[in-house]
């Protein structure tokens, strides 16, 4: 990935730990998704594209899932800049779906959107 080549990076799920919803994303549950450019959006209100900040390229690194993002120079997307410039907010979440589940444990699904949230659903997310 290049040098500035995107706004800013970080963890968007991780494999093997309880999630605030109960689930477990299984490790490679995602893996399918490596290298798959991906929405960014508010909060997973996917519903309005007023709410599209930019996109995703997601990396799968074994533990966990990375979301490198780009942000848009709409007025969502340079505000979002500003927010994240100012370490306002620092989380990421995905929604994802056709979910294959083991119990509580998410075997595979494909990851439709990466979010920037106020607070992420694994453990130690801010």
């Amino acid at each position: 990935m290049g040098v500035n080549k995107y706004d800013f990076g970080g963890v968007a799920t991780m494999y093997g730990v309880r999630c605030a919803d109960g689930l477990t994303i299984h490790k490679g549950a995602f893996h399918d998704c490596d290298g798959m450019k991906v929405p960014l959006v508010w909060n997973h209100q996917h519903n309005d594209v007023n709410n599209v900040l930019g996109h995703a390229i997601l990396e799968d690194r074994g533990d966990h899932i990375y979301a490198h993002c780009k942000l848009n120079n709409t007025k969502a997307g340079m505000a979002a800049r500003d927010i994240l410039q100012n370490h306002d907010l620092t989380a990421l979440s995905i929604y994802a779906n056709g979910l294959s589940k083991k119990g509580t444990n998410v075997m595979h699904g494909t990851i439709r959107e990466v979010s920037l949230v106020l607070a992420g659903a694994n453990p130690g997310d801010d």
